[in-house]
This record gives C-alpha cells, sequence and structure tokens, in this order.
C-alpha cells in the first residue's frame, strides 16, 4: 500500500496527501495513516486521525494506545485502554508493556492477572519487564509457571529468561534454560547465543561460554563481542585481548562495545602499549571520536598512568556525555592535576552539562591532592546547600581527606560525628591516614577505635595505628597491635611493586631477589645509592617501622618494592623512555624523596601509581609538589 511506504520512508506529507485523496477509506487506511503518523513523530496528526475515523475497530484503539506509551504519556494511554468496547490479548499486551516500560510493576502485575486470555507475547512481556526492573526473582518464578501452564516457548522468551538468569547468577535454570533451546532447535539463534554467552560469563562458567561459541563458526560481531566482553567480566584480560585479536584476523569488524570492552581489559592489564594498538584500531575503522570509544580510552590512559594521552583522547571526542567529562575530570584529580579539573569543571558548565555525585567527587578529590582547601570548602558548601539531594558519603570522605592532609583534623573529626548519613570505616580511615603526616596520636587512636567499631577485622586500621606508633616510638604499643592482629588473624597486606613491561608484569616485594635479573637490579641500586648520596640524600629512618639498627633500618628502606621496580625499569627499557611503577599500598615517604632525585639522576621521567593517586617525577620534583 502506497500509504505504508510513503510513510515507512519518511514521507509523512505525501502520505496525508494521498490519504485525503483517496475516494474510499475503509479501516485498514484509517489504522495505517494513524499508525504512519505515530512513526513519523507527529502524535498530534494521529490524535486528529483517530477521532475523526468513522468506524474504529480494535486495531485503531490498540494503535493508539500504542502511541501514547511510545510517547510517554502513560496516564493517557490508560485511560484510552480502559475507554476501549473491546479489547483483544495485543491491546492487554500494549498496556502490560507500557506498565513495565515506565516502572509500574505492581500495576503490570495486576493487569496480567485479569487477562481474559493470554499468549507467549505476554508471558515474554511480565519475565522481561520484571527483570528491566530489577525484579530477577520475579521475572524467572514467571517463567517457571508459563512453563507450568505449558506455553509454548519463543526464541525471545528464551533470551529474555536467560538474561534473568545471568542477572541473578542462577546456574541450574539456566543450565535447564539451555536444553531448552537446543530441544527447541535455537542452538544456532544468534541472538540466543549472545545470551547464553553472557549468562555463561555472568555465573564464572568461561569453559562452558566458550563451548556456546565453538558450536558454530560466527560472524556475528554481537556474539564475539559477547565472548569477549565475558572474558573481561572474569578478569581473563589476556584471554579478553586474544579474543579481540581473532576477530580482526577472521574480518569480524569490531563496533563501539567490542573497542569498550577491549579496552577495559586494556585497564585491567595496565597495559599501555596494547591500549595505543587498539586505539590505533578504533581510529582506522572511523570510531576514534565516538563517545563510548572516547571513554574508554580516557580510563585506560589514565589507568596506566598517561595523563596527556587521555585529555588528548577527551578532546578527541566529537559529541562529549557527562560520562566523558566525569572520566576525566576524576582521571586528571588522579594525576594530581587541580588546576586541571578546575579548568575542565569550569568547561563542563559553560558546555552546560549537569555535574553529578560523580563530578563532584573528582573536583573534591582533585582539590585534596592539590591542598586546595579553600576551593572544597566552596565546593563542599555549594554541593551542601544547592545540591542536597546529590551528597554522598564518597563526598564526605573527600572532605575529611582534605581537611586532614590540611592539617585540620579536628574539624574532620567533627565534620564526621555531623554528618548527615552514618559514617562508615573509609571515612574513618581518610582521617587516620593524616594522623602520621601530622604526629597527632589522639586523633588516630579515636579514629582507629571507630573504624573498629564498624570493622572489627579491618587490617588497614591495625596497620596505620601500629605505623604512627612505630613512627612516635611506642614500640611497645607496635608490640601489642601486631599480638592483637595475631590473635584475631588478621593478617597485613604484603607491600608490592610492578612494572609491565612488553605484556609481562613483573612483580615485587620488599628485598625480593627472586626476579631472573635480580643481580642486575641490585647493581643498580648500589649504584643509585651512590648517586643518591652525592646529591645530599639522607634516609629518614621514621618510614623503617622496625625496632632494630639505624644500619639495618637505612638498608630495608633501600630495598623496598617500589625501587626495585624501578630498578628494574631502568636495567629493562630504553635511555630516555618514561617508567612507570604500580604499587599496592601507599607510597613510601622516604622512597618518594629519593624517587625525586633517581629521575633527576637519570634524566628519566618515572611515574609511580599509589593505592590514592599518580606521582609523576621529572628532574627531582614530583607532580603532588610533595603534597601527599
Amino acid at each position: 500500500m502506497m500509504i505504508d511506504g510513503y510513510a515507512l520512508n519518511h514521507r509523512l506529507d505525501d502520505a496525508i496527501q494521498l490519504f485525503e485523496k483517496m475516494p474510499v477509506r475503509d479501516t485498514v487506511s484509517w489504522n495505517s495513516m494513524i499508525k504512519g503518523c505515530l512513526n513519523g513523530g507527529d502524535l498530534i496528526s494521529a490524535k486528529k486521525l483517530f477521532d475523526e475515523m468513522p468506524g474504529r475497530n480494535v486495531v485503531s484503539w490498540t494503535t493508539m494506545v500504542n502511541g501514547y506509551l511510545q510517547f510517554g504519556k502513560i496516564e493517557v494511554a490508560e485511560r484510552l485502554f480502559f475507554e476501549m468496547p473491546v479489547k483483544d490479548v495485543a491491546a492487554w499486551n500494549s498496556m502490560i508493556y507500557g506498565y513495565l516500560k515506565s516502572g509500574r510493576v505492581d500495576e503490570a502485575v495486576n493487569l496480567f492477572r485479569k487477562m481474559p486470555s493470554r499468549n507467549v507475547i505476554s508471558w515474554t512481556s511480565m519475565i522481561d519487564g520484571l527483570d528491566y526492573n530489577g525484579r530477577n526473582d520475579e521475572a524467572l518464578i514467571f517463567y517457571k509457571k508459563m512453563v507450568g501452564f505449558g506455553v509454548k516457548l519463543s526464541s525471545n522468551t528464551v533470551s529474555c529468561v536467560l538474561k534473568a538468569c545471568a542477572n541473578v547468577m542462577a546456574l541450574h535454570l539456566g543450565v535447564q534454560t539451555h536444553c531448552q533451546v537446543v530441544k527447541l532447535g535455537f542452538s544456532f539463534d544468534e541472538f540466543i547465543c549472545t545470551s547464553l554467552l553472557t549468562f555463561y560469563a555472568n555465573c564464572k562458567q568461561m569453559e562452558n561460554a566458550c563451548k556456546v561459541f565453538n558450536e558454530k563458526l560466527h560472524g556475528n560481531v554481537v556474539i564475539w563481542t559477547a565472548l569477549l566482553t565475558g572474558y573481561g567480566l572474569n578478569h581473563k584480560h589476556e584471554s579478553a585481548l586474544m579474543v579481540f585479536g581473532d576477530m580482526i584476523r577472521m574480518a569480524v569488524l569490531p563496533n563501539q562495545s567490542s573497542f569498550t570492552s577491549a579496552l577495559n581489559s586494556c585497564s585491567g592489564l595496565e597495559a599501555l602499549d596494547k591500549g595505543k594498538e587498539i586505539h590505533a584500531v578504533s581510529v582506522k575503522l572511523g570510531l576514534g571520536s565516538d563517545v563510548f570509544v572516547g571513554n574508554s580510552l580516557i580510563v585506560m590512559y589514565t589507568v596506566c598512568g598517561s595523563i596527556n594521552d587521555a585529555v588528548a583522547a577527551f578532546s578527541n571526542i566529537g559529541e562529549k556525555n557527562v560520562v566523558s567529562w566525569n572520566s576525566i575530570i576524576v582521571g586528571s584529580a588522579k594525576h594530581g592535576q587541580g588546576k586541571l579539573v578546575l579548568t575542565l569543571f569550569s568547561r563542563m558548565i559553560r558546555d552546560e552539562v549537569d555535574p553529578d555525585e560523580i563530578s563532584f567527587t573528582g573536583l573534591l578529590s582533585a582539590c585534596s591532592h592539590s591542598g586546595m582547601l579553600q576551593k572544597a570548602r566552596c565546593f563542599f558548601e555549594y554541593i551542601s546547600r544547592y545540591k542536597s539531594t546529590a551528597i554522598k558519603l564518597q563526598h564526605y570522605v573527600c572532605m575529611v581527606d582534605v581537611l586532614s592532609r590540611c592539617g585540620k583534623l579536628e574539624e574532620a573529626e567533627e565534620l564526621i560525628k555531623n554528618m548527615k548519613v552514618k559514617p562508615n570505616s573509609i571515612v574513618w580511615l581518610a582521617l587516620l591516614s593524616a594522623c602520621r603526616m601530622h604526629s597527632n596520636l589522639g586523633v588516630a587512636e579515636r579514629a582507629a577505635k571507630s573504624i573498629l567499631d564498624l570493622e572489627p577485622n579491618c587490617s588497614a586500621a591495625y596497620v596505620l595505628l601500629s605505623n604512627i606508633y612505630a613512627s612516635a616510638g611506642k614500640w611497645s604499643d607496635v608490640s601489642r597491635m601486631r599480638v592483637r592482629m595475631k590473635q584475631a588473624g588478621i593478617v597485613k597486606q604484603l607491600g608490592c611493586s610492578w612494572v609491565t613491561l612488553r605484556g609481562v608484569r613483573h612483580e615485587f616485594v620488599c628485598a625480593d631477589r627472586s626476579h631472573p635479573l635480580s643481580e642486575k637490579i641490585y647493581q643498580k641500586l648500589d649504584w643509585l645509592g651512590g648517586k643518591l648520596k652525592e646529591f645530599g640524600y639522607v634516609p629518614d629512618e621514621s618510614f623503617a617501622l622496625h625496632d632494630v639498627e639505624d644500619e639495618q633500618k637505612q638498608e630495608m628502606l633501600l630495598y623496598h618494592s617500589e625501587r626495585l621496580a624501578v630498578a628494574f625499569g631502568l636495567v629493562t627499557t630504553a635511555e630516555g623512555s618514561t617508567i612507570t611503577v604500580m604499587k599496592n599500598l601507599r607510597a613510601c615517604g622516604d622512597c618518594h624523596s629519593a624517587i625525586k632525585l633517581i629521575a633527576k639522576i637519570v634524566g628519566r621521567e618515572i611515574i609511580v601509581r599509589d593505592s590514592t593517586r599518580f606521582h609523576h617525577f621529572r628532574n627531582g620534583m614530583c607532580s603532588c609538589g610533595d603534597y601527599w
């Protein structure tokens, strides 16, 4: 029919002109014209036609109900539905779908129960809608009832059920559903194959996911991406990147989701070189300025220590969304780029992008890492006064951190006591962490007590308080804390540093001699030790947290894990190249001083990421300005 053809090709004016010229208009013509107007985004014309229509049938009413639902006018659709003189199952299904998509789940359930007859679409809508609204267990209950009533499953039903099973990790029911897939002959359906891959990946069954994938040679990018994402979800990042490489070799062109998953795996491995390769592929395929790919690039470059590349990736994004702004703001904050964060936030406001709770977390974090106390006060006051719905626990953590680092320990403690939300151990840990810097044992003991009241087995509280006692020379208290930890079965997390070189992670612990290049590493450290003395370096023995002789303390500091990692980087990478070291705990203060000088001695940039931020060492200085 010409009217349908015009409408489908977005030639709505031509469709209306043709409709008006028709000498005889039957119900089908009217219905086609109404549907064409709705598909063309013209609700007003559709309503006018519906009102003028001489003889409406159930299709006319249902089309109009769907139209109102399409435009988000749920109340109008609801009123029209209940005015219908005759309702078929399609009309009931439409209204149920509308309720579910607008979050009115209980009304959908009630309407479903009132249905005089139901078909597979009715059941599938309920299963999918309940899962969509987070009521996954109820969705699976409906599925079991559906099977009990003997309703034949469609491929769409099975896909929805598998998605619900994946969300609640219902392995047994999902496997049963997989058996139904085989019986019904849906095994090679691409949507179901994707759903099975996602289901098994969510249930940590990657071996079964691979079996599903290997049943057939796939050319569909969605199926490949499901496997790639599944590996990433299960922290098998090397396998994920192998799948991405196989996609390219099999001439399956990656889409936005493929690149996002692959780049997330690069972030998980801190594999900067591989991330750059994937970035290059995205540019070749015309996705270099895509917002989803760009957001993942920002995160990858930030995590891998290359903040300049992250800023460049941000600049290349065509149409930035709030995630783009948040990613670069939070990333820059972690790298101590406080002024850049303020500039970015100003640009965000000028571009009329509304900041959310993550934006303000990044902003306050930047103030904390850069010592901008007054600006932090202003921003926190703004959030408290004008964004009361947005103030979250993480904003308090950041503000306590800012105050504590600036020596305002009592004010920080008072802020915690007057919080509008219940403080957790993380808030108190922010206060406790700064107590050593400012040698305030009283506040430290109160903070530690509050943490252990909330979380009795918090190893960080024990270790931090023990270190504060050690710095103050209170060795009997140090021993008491260690005994308490031993009695409670609490194990201190071992400090570890690593360098990722050509895709291989090289890990080091304090005084580690297990690496094949240990001899060269220690030779380099001994050489650096001599050079450091020439530059006037004197070890800060307060960071050797053991009651031993001074000479032993100096030797312990010399072989901390981050120094071993730096030395490894120096002996294995090209002259002049940047060395990036990652550490699972906060960097040692003495090592921080030493690495500043090492960067000057060797004429290289050394990047160290600890548990809280990145430090960029260049020419005897650190990007943190010794404020950390």
